[in-house]
């Protein structure tokens, strides 16, 4: 060995025992020419996660402690850890009949997306706020928030939460409440839908802004009216999609048209049958659900023929592109608003 060898062996023993680590061996991975996510495309089937979920209902109670009975999606790239991006978690939440799942609030951000079922009520500072299919609900952090299932069947939906992002920045604040929702009323429409779900209409009441939305369900029949409509504006020669046979919307907070929440990022994409998306790329993640229809999708090397319920995960800036022959309805939900705060936001679309 050299005497050139010997001294830098020596210096990094000395690094090693000061717990120091010299950038010019770790460069390649810290500040690499683009994203390298350690996430990796996958695809979750519903046909497996829901059977699944109703073993779960039959053997594990729900209750103070576990709080929920929910499947967490474990990215494969992500060492085990119950996440399904390094920003963003989802899941398969279950409640049986007449069954209640604790009060509690946290710091986490979160939503709830119905692709099937209806009969559970979720409770948000005591408002109670039916879930139906197609139905978004939105739940900013630190609210009291419980759910109760009024009827005889069993219910799952899908959860989507900021636990990742808030785990890794040491920011998760968690509290619990009572065990039992505290209201048992089932009205159509929540006190949050009769103040702000009048589209365009503002209560001179609350005119300042929120950092999330107010409103607790964004309702299906407006999300499919507000698709369809771009659809058949686009027939009649409007501009009004993102691209030829690709409608979409992003649910948005009514005080401020911004995010519904400060730290996830809310859509629903319709494409029309015989319909082909560009490649498109993003910085940041995202999930999709599939709420109806079939098509075709492609992230990055991974190729999947996807159906209802089914989830899947774009890592960030994974080539996606979209296909379809009868028509792919997709609710989809992102970190984008972390990385627009941050200027780390970007986009590109490859061409063919």
């Amino acid at each position: 060995m050299t005497t050139l060898e010997t001294d830098l062996a020596d210096l990094y023993r000395g690094f090693a025992s000061e717990r120091l680590i010299p950038l010019w061996t770790e460069i390649g991975d810290l500040m690499p020419p683009e994203p390298r996510s350690r996430a990796q495309p996958h695809l979750w089937r519903w046909q497996t996660l829901l059977p699944l979920a109703e073993r779960a209902g039959e053997l594990v109670p729900v209750g103070r402690g576990g709080e929920r009975r929910a499947i967490a999606l474990a990215n494969p790239g992500l060492d085990g850890a119950p996440f399904a991006t390094p920003t963003l978690w989802a899941a398969i939440q279950y409640l049986n009949p007449r069954e209640d799942a604790p009060v509690h609030r946290h710091t986490q951000n979160a939503f709830r997306f119905v692709v099937e079922g209806e009969g559970v009520w979720t409770v948000v500072d005591g408002d109670p706020v039916a879930m139906r299919r197609g139905d978004f609900l939105p739940q900013a952090g630190w609210h009291w928030h419980g759910h109760h299932n009024v009827s005889d069947r069993p219910m799952a939906w899908i959860d989507g939460l900021d636990i990742p992002f808030q785990h890794f920045a040491g920011a998760t604040f968690f509290e619990t409440g009572p065990a039992e929702v505290d209201t048992r009323e089932a009205p159509d429409r929540s006190r949050s839908e009769r103040l702000w779900g009048h589209p365009g209409l503002r209560p001179l009441t609350h005119l300042s802004p929120t950092p999330a939305t107010p409103l607790l369900a964004y309702r299906w029949e407006h999300t499919d009216r507000a698709l369809a409509d771009q659809l058949a504006l686009e027939a009649e020669g409007v501009k009004a999609t993102v691209e030829p046979g690709h409608a979409a919307v992003r649910y948005a907070n009514p005080t401020t048209g911004d995010d519904v929440l400060p730290t996830i990022r809310t859509e629903f994409h319709r494409l029309a049958p015989d319909t082909a998306t560009a490649s498109r790329r993003e910085a940041g993640s995202s999930v999709y659900q599939v709420f109806d229809g079939a098509g075709a999708i492609t992230v990055a090397d991974r190729r999947w023929t996807v159906e209802r319920g089914d989830l899947f995960v774009v890592p960030s800036w994974q080539p996606l592109t979209m296909a379809t022959d009868r028509g792919l309805d997709l609710f989809r939900f992102s970190d984008a608003p972390i990385l627009e705060r941050l200027n780390l936001h970007r986009t590109r679309e490859d061409q063919p």
